[in-house]
């Protein structure tokens, strides 16, 4: 049959709906929206009380709000800034070693979008597990991997954490699964490390972060469906960093409700440039998921500065405006004008502890340079492809006479 081409209206340019500010984010509870009193804050560092979430800090589906108030201490607050620091130095460190061409093939850095991974870090224990993607460098620290052995690997040197074999996109620690490098991969891994902890009744959760551009992947939507069939203990997380490489999520998803893409899974969409609203957010949801309610699909709204990966100079599909607009929202920045809105940190002090962290960092750097290259010997080559003490005595090569026999 003939389909008259009158009857079809289709646009010759696909025009981008107005993006979000980040910092405006509507909520669908505002009603539910508490104040806190700050002005009686304790004097010991280690005595709690009370600070105010921003009331458009969160949008729901199907799921009660966090509360817009957050328990904490004045310990933790500078110890939030510290790390966010951190990671922002690190991250600098990295981009000025690529520059210099001592750090090789890709490097994705993670500046602009340090409240996610401090947030979620701070909001859960050591016995929780957490998968992400490739823009992983911050989690990895967060997660208990040290500056000297993240560059180490960046640099590609023994003693870098992945030992100088994983690069960017590959860095493990204990109760941190990766650093993945294919798109969408890592959600169902994620999905297999909560059904372990639901099978051996562990009582912890799995944090499973991917990206905007992962979203749209089918394997995404599969491991939601088994999540929500057997109810295990995983919150899903888009970091929705508004661009999969240089493609705006506007102009890839039909729908950029990311937290709604669970359909059955109830959803909340974060402020990802305010630490303590991700703070109060993955609190909320680990007690919801601990309690026996099945999974969650969360959306941390954020942002990134640099390019998709350092051989991107990210200005090619976005305005230098909006880039200087988002980094007037800068997650750091907005920490550092509460801290000192409550008296809790001044403005000298922010600026020590800024310059203490980029001591550390110019150290450890220097150090992970010093670290000797991988020797380029067959027992190398096939270290920790098994759980170290399980190793066959032979691996085999692409042809006979490269088979590895162990000494």
């Amino acid at each position: 049959m003939k389909v008259s081409s009158k009857n079809i209206s289709l646009p010759l340019v696909i025009q981008s709906r107005a993006r979000l500010p980040l910092n405006r984010l509507p909520s669908a509870s505002r009603s539910f929206a508490q104040v806190a009193n700050v002005d009686n804050i304790p004097e010991s560092d280690d005595a709690t009380f009370t600070v105010p979430i921003k009331e458009t800090s969160f949008e729901t589906y199907h799921l009660d709000p966090p509360p817009y108030t957050l328990e904490t201490t004045k310990g933790q607050l500078k110890k939030l800034f510290h790390d966010m620091t951190m990671i922002r130095r690190m991250e600098m460190a990295a981009d000025n070693l690529y520059k210099q061409r001592m750090i090789r093939g890709f490097c994705h850095l993670s500046s602009g979008q340090e409240a996610v991974a401090v947030g979620i870090e701070h909001a859960i224990s050591k016995e929780d597990k957490l998968i992400t993607a490739y823009r992983s460098h911050g989690n990895t620290l967060m997660r208990g991997g040290t500056i000297r052995s993240i560059i180490g690997e960046l640099l590609g040197r023994r003693d870098g954490i992945a030992h100088g074999k994983g690069g960017s996109m590959h860095m493990y620690t204990k109760g941190f699964f990766g650093g993945n490098g294919i798109v969408g991969a890592n959600v169902p891994l994620g999905t297999g490390i909560a059904l372990a902890q639901q099978y051996n009744d562990t009582k912890n959760i799995t944090i499973n972060l991917y990206g905007d551009g992962a979203a749209n992947q089918g394997q995404v939507h599969e491991a939601f469906n088994m999540a929500k069939l057997w109810n295990l203990p995983v919150i899903f997380g888009c970091e929705n960093n508004q661009y999969g490489m240089g493609t705006s999520a506007e102009r890839a998803s039909a729908s950029t409700d990311y937290f709604k893409r669970g359909f059955y899974i109830p959803g909340l969409r974060v402020n990802g440039m305010d630490v303590l609203a991700v703070l109060a957010a993955v609190k909320h949801g680990r007690n919801f998921v601990k309690a026996g309610n099945g999974p969650l699909v969360y959306e941390y709204a954020t942002y990134r500065y640099a390019g998709h990966s350092m051989s991107d100079p990210g200005i090619a599909y976005r305005t230098r405006e909006e880039l200087q607009e988002e980094r007037e929202n800068d997650p750091i920045s907005n920490l550092k004008a509460k801290l000192i809105e409550w008296d809790i940190l001044s403005d000298t002090e922010a600026k020590a502890i800024d310059k203490d962290v980029r001591a550390l960092v110019n150290h450890e750097v220097e150090e992970a340079q010093k670290m000797l290259v991988p020797q380029t010997k067959s027992d190398v080559l096939f270290e920790d492809i098994y759980v170290r003490g399980s190793e066959p005595s032979q691996r085999r090569g692409r042809t006979v006479d490269e088979t590895f026999y162990a000494s």
